[in-house]
C-alpha cells in the first residue's frame, strides 16, 4: 500500500494532533534543570545522578525549546518528558551501579556495529542478524529503560512491565503520527539504536529527529568529542549484558557514521557494517517526516529549512566517515550497497558473518531466513514522496551535492 502526505506545507491536523496540542496549552512545564532532576527524583526516589557534566547538555536541549517563541507547548512537553526519562534512567543506572560494582568487571568483547545514512536498510539488517540468539542486541524495551524500577519484575504473564509501557508509547506514536509504521517501528520488541542509550548521557542527535531541527545543540554537540559518551554506552552495556548475556554485541546507530574515531578508541575490536544508498532518496524520506511532525512540534515552519538541515546533517556524517574509516581496522569494516542486499540478503549476511569472524551456523541461517519470511519489505506500507512538489528542488540538484561520496561509493539513483 502506497502512503502519501498531500497536506505537508499547508498540515490538517488530526483529531488526536489537535487534542495534544490543546492539552500541551492547559498545562504548561518549567522546562528547567531544576524541575526535571526534582521530577526524575520524584518518580525513581533516588538521588544520585553520577558525573554533574550532563546537566550542562541538558539545560542546551531544554533552552532550545523554551527560549524559541515558534515552538508549541506540546513541544515543551514532549522535551520535559524526555528529559525527565532519561535524567530518571541515569538515576536507575547510578543506584544499580552502586549496588553492584561487579558490573564493572564485565567486557564487551569484539561488538558488531550496523550504521549507515537513515532509510538505507540498517534497521532492517541489524534486526535481521539479531534473529541469531548469539547475538545480544538491543530491543526498544529495553533501549527505553534499561534498568527495571527496584521492586519491579515480570507479571505473571512473564511480560516485563516496561515492555507494557513500551507498547502503550507505541499506541500513542501511531496515533500520533498515522505514518510512522511504515517508516520506522517502534514496538517494543524491535531492535533499536543504540542512541538512546546515549541520551541517557544527553549525548547524540535523538533531540534532532524528535524536534525536527535543532541548531543550537547541533553547535554543541559537534564541538565536544564524543569519546566520553561511547564510554557511558559501554557501561550501560555492561549493565545490560550483566542482565542478560549473549556471545557478542549487535548495535546499530547512523550516528556512528561520524565518530569512527571515538568508537574505535573504546571499542577497538568492533566490526563496522556500513550500509550504502542514495542519499537523496535518504534525504527526501527524512526530511518529508521530519516536516510532517513540524505541525505539532512548532507554530510555523519551512519545509526547505527543514530540508536544508537535514541534507546538511547527511553531507557531514558522510565527509566524517570518509575522512575517518582508515581508523577501522583491517577487514573490520564491510560496506553493504542497498541494492546488493535486496538482491542477495543471505549473501550479504554470509559477509558480514566473515567480517565479525563468527561462524554462520545452519541455526542462525534457518533463524535469519524465518525472520525474513515473516518481515516482508513494506509491511506496514511504503510511502510516496515527491521532492519537486513539497520541497521545490529537483533530485539532481541535491544529488551534485552527495558528488564527493558517490564517486567512492556509486549506488543506484534511486530518485529520478
Amino acid at each position: 500500500m502506497k502512503l502519501r502526505i498531500e497536506d505537508l506545507r499547508e498540515p490538517v491536523l488530526t483529531d488526536v494532533q489537535r487534542k495534544a496540542l490543546a492539552y500541551a496549552e492547559r498545562h504548561p512545564v518549567d522546562l528547567t534543570d531544576e524541575a526535571v532532576l526534582a521530577r526524575a527524583r520524584q518518580i525513581t526516589g533516588l538521588d544520585e545522578f553520577g558525573a554533574a557534566g550532563f546537566r550542562e547538555r541538558m539545560r542546551v536541549w531544554l533552552n532550545e525549546i523554551r527560549t524559541d517563541r515558534n515552538r508549541t507547548a506540546l513541544a515543551a512537553t514532549v522535551m520535559f518528558d524526555l528529559c525527565v526519562k532519561h535524567a530518571a534512567n541515569r538515576l536507575r543506572i547510578e543506584a544499580l551501579l552502586a549496588r553492584h560494582p561487579e558490573i564493572h568487571d564485565q567486557e564487551v568483547v569484539e561488538p558488531v556495529f550496523v550504521t549507515g545514512l537513515p532509510r538505507s536498510g540498517t534497521t532492517h539488517l541489524v534486526n535481521l542478524l539479531a534473529a541469531d540468539s548469539r547475538f545480544r542486541s538491543l530491543p526498544l524495551w529495553e533501549a527505553d529503560q534499561p534498568v527495571p524500577d527496584k521492586g519491579e519484575a515480570p507479571g505473571r504473564d512473564g511480560v516485563d512491565p516496561r515492555f507494557v509501557r513500551c507498547d502503550r508509547a507505541w499506541d500513542r506514536m501511531r496515533a500520533s503520527n498515522p505514518y510512522l509504521a511504515a517508516w520506522h517501528t517502534m514496538a517494543p520488541d524491535s531492535i533499536h539504536e543504540d542512541i538512546e542509550l546515549w541520551a541517557n548521557d544527553f549525548a547524540g542527535y535523538n533531540p534532532e529527529w524528535i524536534f525536527q531541527m535543532m541548531p543550537a545543540w547541533q553547535a554543541h554537540y559537534l564541538a565536544h568529542d564524543q569519546t566520553s559518551h561511547y564510554e557511558y554506552l559501554r557501561t550501560v552495556l555492561k549493565i545490560l549484558q550483566w542482565y542478560r548475556p549473549g556471545e557478542r554485541w549487535l548495535l546499530k546507530c547512523p550516528q556512528h557514521l561520524e565518530n569512527l574515531r571515538p568508537l574505535t578508541t573504546v571499542f577497538p575490536d568492533a566490526t563496522v557494517v556500513t550500509t550504502q544508498r542514495d542519499p537523496v532518496g535518504v534525504v527526501q524520506s527524512a526530511a518529508t517526516l521530519r516536516a510532517y511532525g513540524a505541525r505539532t512540534m512548532y507554530h510555523r515552519f519551512d519545509v526547505e529549512e527543514i530540508l536544508d538541515y537535514w541534507a546538511a546533517l547527511v553531507e557531514r556524517l558522510l565527509r566524517a566517515a570518509q575522512r575517518d574509516r582508515h581508523l577501522v581496522p583491517e577487514g573490520r569494516m564491510l560496506d553493504v550497497p542497498f541494492h546488493e542486499y535486496m538482491a542477495d540478503t543471505m549473501g550479504t549476511v554470509e559477509q558480514v558473518y566473515q567480517h565479525a569472524g563468527m561462524e554462520l551456523t545452519e541455526s542462525a541461517r534457518a533463524r535469519i531466513a524465518a525472520y525474513v519470511d515473516a518481515h516482508p519489505r513494506d509491511e506496514h506500507g511504503s510511502m510516496s514522496y515527491d521532492l519537486r512538489t513539497d520541497f521545490g528542488i529537483s533530485p539532481e540538484a541535491l544529488r551534485r551535492r552527495y558528488a564527493f561520496h558517490l564517486d567512492r561509493h556509486p549506488v543506484p539513483v534511486e530518485v529520478r
